[in-house]
């Protein structure tokens, strides 16, 4: 049997990662404009670039918006980009401040990341050092620490899970 396509919904207990649409841009925009969820992604994106992303988003392959199934509220939004990183494939995430705590992200990255490791032989994911939220997340869905450098003038840390892990 072949893996789903990377942008065929996907369903957990109680989420559903989808292609984003037009009524989602809201939610989306708001992920890249609050200050807290930009905290350790270079802060606030401007308004020039919010425009362009907006126009590209919408259906765009590997742009998962996490709707909450009980009510179909937009949560956040996970990122699956093939050979991202030196030719892997590179998950990453945000999620609204008023849904963090609830185990949503760990739900939905963890469901990404078995997704494309079906299809591929590893997955990394960045997060910046100081990020311990993203940091015990990633460890927590099974990601190992692979190394550390700095980028953005900022201290990262990637990590890897393969396939066979």
């Amino acid at each position: 049997m072949d893996p789903a396509p990377a942008s065929a919904p996907l369903a957990t207990e109680r989420l559903v990662l989808r292609p984003v649409r037009t009524r989602d841009l809201a939610a989306v925009t708001r992920l890249w404009t609050d200050p807290e969820v930009r905290r350790h992604l270079g802060g606030p994106v401007v308004e020039s670039v919010i425009r362009i992303r907006r126009q590209r988003i919408v259906g765009a392959p590997g742009f998962h918006a996490v709707e909450r199934t009980a009510d179909g509220t937009v949560l956040g939004l996970v990122t699956v980009e093939r050979a991202a990183r030196k030719g892997e494939t590179e998950v990453s995430y945000q999620f609204l401040p008023e849904h963090w705590g609830a185990g949503y992200a760990r739900e939905a990255v963890a469901a990404a990341i078995e997704r494309a490791l079906t299809e591929v032989p590893s997955v990394v994911a960045v997060t910046q050092e100081a990020n311990g939220r993203s940091r015990r997340l990633l460890e927590a869905v099974g990601m190992v620490h692979a190394e550390s450098f700095v980028e953005w003038d900022a201290h990262q840390v990637l990590y890897r899970r393969r396939r066979d892990a």
